[in-house]
């Protein structure tokens, strides 16, 4: 199974369980890099259905001060590009099957080799990337080479997009459409945005792939609403500022994701 059809698997497994497919998120070295591995084998035991690993990037322009911090502790411990590709490996090796979406910035992966980049993660066991800066317009490079390893590239649509741009966007994504719940960084919010439906909706109308929702998504309740309209629900601020208050990351990560796997 290449890393498209493992993608579309775990939605299709999730829709006929019932609901929403859960995608955790976990910036890779952070706590420190045994602990960020430690902690996606936990969640991957707990309800995750599919995974979002942050590859640390010195400019994160999408995301908030959790994530910012996360990635800002990985790069001083000295996590690389190639690092990342390194813990995707080892934890495939660890016997971890759903999909893996590396989330990074586009500019460690043109230094690290466009073709190379892809082809390297698709030899690690990722399934698909995120490139939150990455508008349609400029990706054509990654797009060709990650169709050729069959390797997932999905695209973000935010509720400001026009109508004509969210046919765009929906039409290059693969794997799944990212929709951003807000306008603004990632970061937990006490309240969803109540245009969210209307935007699930909107976007439904031009969505080729499963459509998932992510930023501020922070508490089991608010992952249950967006699970009644989306395909799928991401958490990564919330889930990061638990790892980061915890004495033991891994066991804090899991108990977080359980609970948020039992409300959808």
């Amino acid at each position: 199974m290449n890393g498209l059809e493992a993608v579309s698997a775990a939605f299709t497994l999730a829709r006929s369980e019932d609901h929403a497919a859960l995608m955790p998120y976990v910036t890779l070295g952070f706590p420190n890099r045994k602990s960020s591995l430690d902690i996606v084998q936990a969640i991957s035991q707990v309800g995750a259905d599919l995974i979002e690993l942050g590859v640390p990037f010195s400019d994160p322009l999408a995301d908030g001060p959790t994530i910012q911090h996360s990635t800002q502790t990985a790069l001083q411990q000295g996590t690389t590009t190639r690092g990342c590709l390194e813990m995707v490996s080892e934890l495939r090796q660890r016997g971890i099957t759903q999909p893996f979406f590396l989330m990074g910035y586009y500019n460690p992966i043109l230094a690290y080799g466009v073709s190379r980049y892809v082809t390297d993660a698709c030899a690690a066991g990722a399934n698909g990337l995120i490139v939150p800066d990455l508008p349609v317009e400029e990706a054509s490079d990654i797009e060709s080479v990650c169709q050729s390893q069959h390797l997932a590239l999905v695209y973000l649509l935010a509720p400001t997009s026009t109508q004509e741009r969210a046919v765009k966007v929906a039409a290059h994504t693969s794997g799944f459409l990212y929709l951003v719940s807000l306008t603004g960084v990632t970061g937990a919010r006490q309240a969803l945005d109540p245009n969210l439906d209307a935007f699930i909706r909107r976007a439904r109308q031009v969505a080729h792939t499963p459509m998932a929702v992510g930023f501020g998504i922070s508490t089991p309740e608010q992952a249950r609403e967006v699970g009644k309209s989306a395909d799928g629900v991401i958490v990564g601020s919330a889930l990061v500022a638990v790892i980061a208050q915890a004495a033991e990351p891994a066991l804090a990560a899991a108990s977080f994701v359980r609970s948020l796997k039992a409300a959808l």
